[in-house]
């Protein structure tokens, strides 16, 4: 289990093609005024994209770069959306990681199976082929935390029980042990991602290897408040 928790309440859409930092600093300065000044200091933003290299005639995308000027310290990468929807492979999306960390941004990377593959019992080679896809092009997880959502879960109402999470959880804490190192296996936060709730957060986070959770729907509700208190499930035990 790593140290510390993540919680993702909601992250930031940005798109915008070719223009400087004023240009987009207005498209964002209601929300530079009346979000970021408000924010706790322990509160953090991220980005729900960006591209794969440097800014040019990306017409719909935004780049690390802009990000970076923004002031927005994270970007969520690898989202089961763009891999299905998009066609962004493993090493598509390897490449955005390489490339986000480079320009100094932390990077929540997403991963995880579809129904089908879970049902033919290949959990686990997936979600270890998309975490290998990172490691082959990084070398510091520093800044690095993996989300592992069971595309079958994501605003389905479904959910992995705990056993599944820990399960796989586990097998990718151990992967990183054996392929990078035993460092980055104890101090790599891996949260959790898939129709979290007020309900079911208490039972996930006591999970020895749930680190966290990303969370969708449930982090506009009231209810997101009882996600953020599961963290003392673990501190009280």
């Amino acid at each position: 289990m790593a140290t510390g928790k993540l919680y993702d309440y909601g992250s930031l859409p940005v798109t915008g093609d070719s223009g400087n930092r004023d240009s987009m600093s207005r498209l964002f300065s209601a929300f530079d005024r009346e979000i970021m000044s408000l924010l706790r200091s322990d509160f953090q933003v991220a980005a729900q994209n960006c591209w794969v290299k440097k800014g040019d005639a990306y017409t719909g995308e935004i780049s690390a770069e802009r990000i970076v000027n923004l002031g927005i310290p994270w970007a969520i990468l690898g989202h089961s959306e763009r891999r299905v929807l998009l066609n962004e492979s493993n090493e598509f999306v390897g490449g955005k990681v390489a490339y986000a960390l480079s320009k100094g941004l932390k990077v929540i990377v997403c991963v995880g199976e579809t129904l089908e593959q879970r049902e033919s019992g290949a959990t686990l080679e997936v979600v270890t082929a998309q975490t290998k896809a990172i490691a082959e092009r990084i070398s510091d997880w520093t800044n690095v935390v993996l989300a592992y959502e069971p595309v079958w879960a994501i605003g389905t109402g479904k959910v992995a029980t705990p056993a599944q999470a820990q399960e796989v959880h586990s097998e990718l804490r151990k992967w990183l042990q054996i392929n990078v190192s035993v460092e980055v296996a104890e101090s790599t936060r891996i949260i959790y991602g898939g129709s979290v709730n007020g309900a079911n957060s208490k039972e996930l986070a006591a999970q020895p290897d749930v680190d966290g959770f990303h969370v969708g729907v449930a982090s506009s509700k009231p209810e997101f408040v009882d996600i953020i208190n599961a963290a003392t499930i673990k501190s009280c035990a």
